[in-house]
């Protein structure tokens, strides 16, 4: 039981890994990457750090997420290589939808610069959460349930980031109140980004298996 317990932290520890490394690893590339054409900051400084604190709530709970069987039959050890993929791959994937977003944002729905960082705060706060539940195992979203604290968290998160702009929380942090196209934008890249990582993470470790 000893055994089986710490092959589950083991795993545990590696989503949080691969999440936070392909996160980070992306969010840098978009704002270095946004910086290069943008005449405004993409983010405030305050903003970035609310955003940091907030991502770090869904983050918490993967210490109590469901782990696959199959992860727990044999010892695994610690890939640095695989790490590195894994954060590259992933990485660049949350980069491109992040660009789509700015793109959206500017030539489609002529964003102001309040209106950018509201809705690129929450597209990246929601694409976040959202996307721990695809790459915390092989299998589709389907074939392996999230545990229930993740699923919790992540829902309470998201409403509360979607309400954010309309409090005084978010007044205070610069963020605007944003039309509903906005929101109606949000999900439909939210979608495209959960169909393409689940394919992308098909495709990643078929390559890897072989």
């Amino acid at each position: 039981d000893g055994i089986i317990e710490g092959r589950k932290t083991f795993a545990n520890t590696m989503k949080y890994i691969f999440m936070a490394t392909s996160a980070n690893f992306g969010n840098m590339f978009s704002m270095a990457g946004a910086s290069l054409f943008l005449t405004f900051l993409p983010l405030l400084p305050k903003q970035i750090l609310f955003t940091n604190l907030i991502t770090d709530f869904p983050e918490m709970t993967i210490a109590t997420d469901n782990v696959d069987e199959e992860t727990t039959k044999v010892p695994r050890h610690w890939d640095l290589k695989f790490i590195r993929k894994f954060m590259i791959v992933f990485g660049l994937l949350s980069t491109v939808f992040d660009f789509l977003t700015f793109v959206f944002l500017l030539y489609v729905l002529n964003a102001n610069i309040d209106q950018f960082r509201t809705t690129w705060f929450i597209e990246s706060i929601l694409s976040a959460s959202l996307v721990v539940l695809i790459i915390r195992s092989k299998k589709t979203l389907f074939k392996s349930t999230p545990g229930k604290y993740l699923l919790v968290v992540t829902f309470i998160v998201d409403i509360f980031v979607m309400t954010v702009p309309f409090t005084p929380i978010g007044q205070i942090l610069g963020f605007v109140p944003i039309p509903a196209i906005f929101y109606l934008s949000i999900g439909i890249i939210l979608g495209m980004y959960m169909i393409s990582a689940e394919m992308v993470k098909w495709i990643f470790y078929k390559l890897i298996n072989t």
